[in-house]
C-alpha cells in the first residue's frame, strides 16, 4: 500500500514538473550534441592521426603525442605563464568585481544603475579582435594615443610598446580585467539584490558602519557565489583566452616569453606542423588537469564549509 502511494506521488510530481522538463530539453540536447558527442574525438590524442585514414583507421601512438608538451624546451615557460596569469585573474577578478558590485548596489537611482551596468558589461560583449585593435590604437608606435598624445605632450620620446616584454604582463592583466570584470560584477550584483534588506536595517539600528555591514552581511551572503565562480575558474586554470594572448600582443615574437601559454603554443605548433594529434593531446591534458583541480578545490571547500561545496 505504501509503495503504491509513493509511486502515485512520484507520477503526480512528474506531471507537475513536466513543462519545466520540456523547457530544459533544448538546452540538454544542445549540451549533449556540442559537449558530449565530440568527446569521442579524444581518441585522436592517442593516435598518429592521418586525414586519409580517418580517426579510427589511424595508427595508435600511445602517449607519444603528450611528449610535445613535456619534452619541449618551452614546457616550463608556457606552464608557468598559464598558471600565473590565471591565478592573477582569479584573485583580481574576484576582488574588483565584488567591490564594483557593492558600489553598484549602493546606487539608488535605477536609471544610473542601469547605465553603469551597461558601461561595465559592454567590453565583455566585444570581440577580442576589436579589443586588440583598441589596444593597438593606444600603443601603436607611429600613431598610437600614448606616443602621439601623452608622451609627446610631456616632451618624451615614443616607444615601441610591442617590443617591450617587461610591460606586457601588466597590460595583459589590465586588458583582461577591463573585459571580464564588469560581467562578474553583474553576477555578484544579482546576488546582492537578493539579500534580505532587513539585515541591513537591523545593522543600521545597531549603529553598524558601512564596513561592518559589508564584512558581516554582504560578504557572507556572497560566499556561495564566490566559491562557485572560483571553482569554475580553477577548472580552466590550464586554459587561456586565446584572443587575449595571441591577438592583443599581435603575435609579436619579441613577447613570446611573457605571452606564450599552452593554447597559443599548441596553435603555433599546429600551424607549423599540422599535427592534429598533438593539439588534441594538449586539450585532453588541460581537461584532465582542470577536472582534478576542481575535485581537489571542492574537497577543500567541503572540509572548510560543507554547505558551500558544489557536491
Amino acid at each position: 500500500m505504501h509503495t503504491t502511494t509513493h509511486k502515485k506521488a512520484n507520477r503526480k510530481k512528474m506531471r507537475r514538473y513536466l513543462p519545466i522538463y520540456f523547457m530544459a530539453l533544448p538546452a540538454l540536447i544542445y549540451i549533449f550534441i556540442n559537449n558530449y558527442i565530440p568527446m569521442g574525438g579524444m581518441v585522436i590524442a592517442f593516435k598518429n592521426y592521418k586525414f586519409n585514414k580517418g580517426i579510427w583507421g589511424s595508427d595508435w601512438a600511445g602517449f607519444k603525442n603528450f611528449e610535445f608538451l613535456f619534452r619541449t624546451k618551452d614546457a616550463w615557460l608556457i606552464t608557468r605563464n598559464t598558471l600565473l596569469y590565471n591565478l592573477a585573474f582569479i584573485v583580481l577578478d574576484t576582488v574588483i568585481a565584488i567591490a564594483l558590485a557593492i558600489l553598484l548596489n549602493e546606487i539608488r537611482s535605477k536609471r544610473c544603475k542601469k547605465f553603469y551596468q551597461t558601461v561595465l558589461l559592454l567590453p565583455y560583449l566585444l570581440s577580442m579582435v576589436i579589443v586588440s585593435y583598441l589596444v593597438y590604437g593606444f600603443l601603436s608606435p607611429d600613431q598610437g594615443f600614448v606616443n602621439k598624445t601623452i608622451l609627446s605632450s610631456l616632451g618624451l620620446q615614443g616607444q615601441n610598446w610591442y617590443a617591450k616584454p617587461e610591460i606586457w604582463p601588466f597590460l595583459i592583466v589590465f586588458v583582461h580585467l577591463w573585459v571580464i570584470v564588469g560581467y562578474n560584477s553583474v553576477i555578484y550584483l544579482s546576488t546582492l539584490v537578493g539579500i534580505d534588506k532587513s539585515y541591513y536595517e537591523a545593522a543600521d539600528v545597531d549603529g553598524a558602519t558601512m564596513w561592518q555591514k559589508i564584512r558581516y552581511i554582504t560578504l557572507p551572503n556572497l560566499k556561495p557565489t564566490v566559491i562557485t565562480l572560483c571553482l569554475l575558474s580553477i577548472g580552466r586554470i590550464f586554459y587561456s583566452d586565446f584572443g587575449l594572448f595571441y591577438q592583443v600582443p599581435l603575435n609579436s615574437g619579441t613577447l613570446y616569453d611573457v605571452t606564450s601559454t599552452i593554447d597559443t603554443y599548441v596553435y603555433r605548433g599546429l600551424m607549423q606542423s599540422s599535427n592534429v594529434s598533438m593539439s588534441s593531446a594538449a586539450g585532453v591534458y588541460q581537461s584532465l588537469v582542470g577536472f582534478v583541480l576542481v575535485l581537489f578545490a571542492n574537497w577543500v571547500v567541503n572540509k572548510i564549509s560543507k554547505e558551500n561545496a558544489l557536491f
